[in-house]
């Protein structure tokens, strides 16, 4: 099936040429070499400028390419697959700019969108040195004086602070504790006086070692009124709605880097030899690439699904984007780690030595994704604030179907997004998991009538039976405000998974038919459709790591697709559920 944002990102990976070829600006090579050196890759960002990916970042009806967020994601894919920092140095800008197009009026918008149209560099000032995570702690402050606003204080960790002419700013405005406290202030750099900021060093990373990750000081700052983003007091409820956004797109550098590391150790598998056979035909090192290959189909169903949702179920995001923030990013370190095992030594060697280091550098890069726009322990902490509603939902059964239709079915025209949908509460629940005995029924009649094999089907009843059992312990959950027993994060984490497996079965149902009549251009994608194939193998990973007991143990479903990643592979397409070659290999 050739979905036309996995077309965008195949032809923006063409644009940018064999990232193999050393002689290309965004090379593997070049992407090592200047990792070695800490050094930001200002060459490579400028060339996305000029194939106009910044443009990706402005939504359309503001003069920009934006139409949806699901081709934004696959776009960044491609990008962090050839190189994490890249895709983090690049992308920062719609972090930076994504609360204006939440919350800004529509002067902010135009006048935003036409800066970043033009290539300017946008940060998003969160966080602070002492309070992490803890916006609701920050201490820089905005205090109204006439027609601007005097701006003081540090914010820390921030992506392109110095590199960046334009940073978005969380302030206290009131001293009022709470949320109403905080207001947001676009703050354009290049209109300030030197003397009353100053750019922090930049530090030195583990991962993505060439990204700018500074910071900013402010002192007496004179900030114009019109710089404020929505209402004075508003700025905390931007940023969580803006967040609901950029958690879900943060999927997308976890694909890349999952891309990255399976096709480093397929491709390392075919090549060498041990016991006198090739590592790939050996029992244990198949295990593993199956294994990370099922966990890598299923983080992609789950991304699409969410990224569709943007537009299709924007008022249940609070929940989705959580889901997605924490499941993509921790299942993918689980494949890296486990991938790691596959080249041995090899996935340790820097420089020269073994294909310009990039394993031991996608392990590093990738470990920063689970921290971006809200940690693992912060996402899962939301999930755990709405149990009651969830729960309530989830016993009524309610689903938006025609929202669940649309998220989960390829070939339907999404609606363009609509900002006033967002909501801090998922008032409908979610409709993915809410939805998930309906899938399994329809694949059991699949089943019944002789059109699906009768394991995926049980496999799914598995699941359901272990969805149904956390039903129950939700509703029975009361929330604390403090103290939050580590066995909520377990709650919130099986949650996760059900979401995925229900993501998952939703998108083999609604997709199925157009893969089998694409065959033809799908090339061995559709090998994976076939007979519910890429959906057993992920089924039973759910069913792993659900603790529930496995239908058919001693059938090994995850060996079945070992060969549809080798032709992938080997036939130059991404190890992927959807159409997408890859330009080594074109």
């Amino acid at each position: 099936m050739r979905h036309a944002p996995y077309l965008a990102a195949a032809d923006l990976d063409r644009r940018l040429g064999d990232p193999a070829d050393e002689g290309r600006l965004f090379s593997y090579a070049r992407c090592g070499a200047l990792d070695d050196r800490e050094e930001f890759p200002l060459e490579i960002c400028r060339e996305l400028d000029l194939l106009g990916l910044h443009r990706q970042y402005v939504p359309y009806v503001h003069g920009g390419e934006l139409h949806s967020y699901e081709q934004v994601l696959q776009l960044m894919r491609a990008v962090a697959r050839r190189d994490l920092t890249v895709a983090v140095a690049h992308g920062k800008t719609f972090l930076g700019a994504v609360s204006v197009w939440v919350g800004g009026d529509a002067r902010q918008v135009g006048e935003l969108a036409a800066r970043v149209a033009d290539g300017a560099v946008v940060s998003w000032g969160l966080t602070e040195r002492d309070h992490g995570s803890d916006l609701l702690a920050g201490e820089v402050t905005a205090r109204r004086d006439g027609g601007h606003y005097r701006l003081d204080g540090e914010k820390w960790l921030i992506n392109n602070a110095n590199r960046g002419q334009l940073i978005c700013v969380l302030a206290r405005t009131r001293d009022t504790e709470g949320p109403r406290g905080f207001s947001l202030l676009m703050v354009d750099k290049q209109r300030l006086e030197r003397t009353v900021y100053r750019p922090l060093p930049q530090v030195r990373l583990h991962g993505i070692r060439g990204a700018d990750i500074s910071g900013v000081a402010f002192a007496d700052a004179r900030i114009p009124e019109s710089a404020l983003v929505g209402a004075e007091g508003e700025g905390s409820e931007i940023v969580l709605k803006s967040l609901q956004l950029t958690r879900t797109l943060c999927a997308a550098l976890s694909l890349g880097a999952a891309d990255h590391a399976l096709a480093l150790a397929t491709g390392y598998a075919l090549d060498r030899h041990a016991y006198g056979d090739r590592l790939v035909d050996l029992p244990q090192t198949r295990r593993l690439l199956a294994q990370s290959y099922a966990d890598v189909l299923l983080a992609e169903a789950t991304t699409l699904v969410a990224g569709r949702a943007l537009h299709a179920l924007t008022g249940e995001l609070a929940t989705v984007s959580a889901v997605t923030k924490y499941f993509v990013p921790t299942l993918v370190d689980g494949v890296i780690a486990r991938l790691s095992t596959v080249l041995g030594a090899r996935s340790l060697l820097v420089g020269d030595t073994y294909e310009h280091g990039r394993f031991q550098k996608l392990q590093r890069d990738h470990r920063i994704v689970g921290i971006f726009d809200g940690n693992t322990v912060v996402n899962l902490h939301a999930l755990i604030n709405h149990f009651p509603l969830l729960a309530r939902q989830w016993r009524r059964g309610r689903v938006d179907e025609a929202g669940l239709k649309a998220a989960t079915t390829l070939t339907a025209d999404l609606p363009d997004f609509d900002r006033d949908r967002l909501s801090l509460l998922p008032r409908t629940g979610c409709s993915v998991v809410q939805a998930l005995a309906t899938g399994v029924r329809e694949l059991s009649a699949l089943a019944g009538r002789g059109e699906l094999p009768a394991a995926v089907a049980r496999r799914a009843e598995g699941v359901l039976a272990a969805a149904e059992g956390l039903a129950a312990e939700l509703d029975g959950y009361r929330p604390k405000a403090v103290d939050v027993p580590a066995s909520a994060f377990a709650l919130a984490e099986r949650y996760a998974w059900c979401f995925a497996a229900s993501a998952a079965v939703h998108l083999w149902l609604r997709n199925r038919h157009t893969v089998a009549e694409t065959a033809a251009d799908a090339g061995h994608t559709a090998e994976l459709w076939q007979d519910g194939r890429w959906l057993e193998a992920a089924l039973a990973r759910v069913l792993d790591h659900l603790g529930a007991a496995r239908p058919d143990a001693g059938d090994d479903v995850l060996e079945r697709l070992v060969p549809t990643l080798i032709a992938q592979y080997e036939s130059g397409q991404l190890p992927s559920l959807l159409y997408h070659p890859m330009k080594e290999s074109a």
